[in-house]
């Protein structure tokens, strides 16, 4: 009787999530995770001051190639690539508080890879002071900064916006 109960309310939480356009991860389902493109500078930035990341570099161009779940004026997880010719710098990996635990930063990543293996990218490259594990289960590598190609080490989040002592990881696609 307990499981039952157990399961209507499983149920109910997830209509309610789609009912408002986000997952509820306690009730997940990353098959079911709906990943658009895009997302509103707006609300890409209240995601990522909400969570102390840096955004000043932030223009409406660079959403070309960014990704999100949720809401599209409050997404749950978020995910961009600067593409760079055939390398990329994968930024703003970021899930919800909420949303964590159910595959939703998994599944962010996986689809920025696949589109960056379609757009000719053979390398991404990130830069992380917190996500060394999560990366690493995902098969990018800890490399020396000064390993990084030109066009990465251009980059503003190189340069600039990330610390030296920020994990430089990369992986082939």
């Amino acid at each position: 009787m307990r499981r039952a109960s157990m399961q209507a309310e499983e149920r109910e939480e997830i209509a309610k999530a789609r009912r408002e356009g986000s997952l509820n991860m306690l009730a997940s389902a990353p098959q079911e995770l709906v990943i658009r493109a895009q997302p509103p500078l707006r609300a890409v930035v209240v995601l990522l001051e909400s969570a102390g990341l840096p955004t000043v570099d932030l223009r409406p161009e660079h959403l070309e190639h960014f990704f999100y779940c949720g809401a599209s004026e409050a997404p749950t997880g978020l995910v961009g690539l600067e593409l760079l010719g055939n390398d990329a710098l994968l930024r703003s990996l970021l899930v919800a508080p909420e949303a964590r635990r159910g595959g939703v930063g998994s599944a962010l990543v996986e689809h920025a890879e696949n589109y960056a293996h379609s757009k000719g990218v053979r390398t991404i490259y990130l830069l992380t002071n917190t996500a060394e594990k999560f990366f690493s289960q995902r098969g990018y590598l800890r490399i020396a900064r000064a390993a990084a190609v030109p066009a990465i080490q251009a980059t503003h989040e190189f340069k600039e916006l990330c610390p030296d002592s920020s994990a430089l990881m990369a992986k082939a696609l």
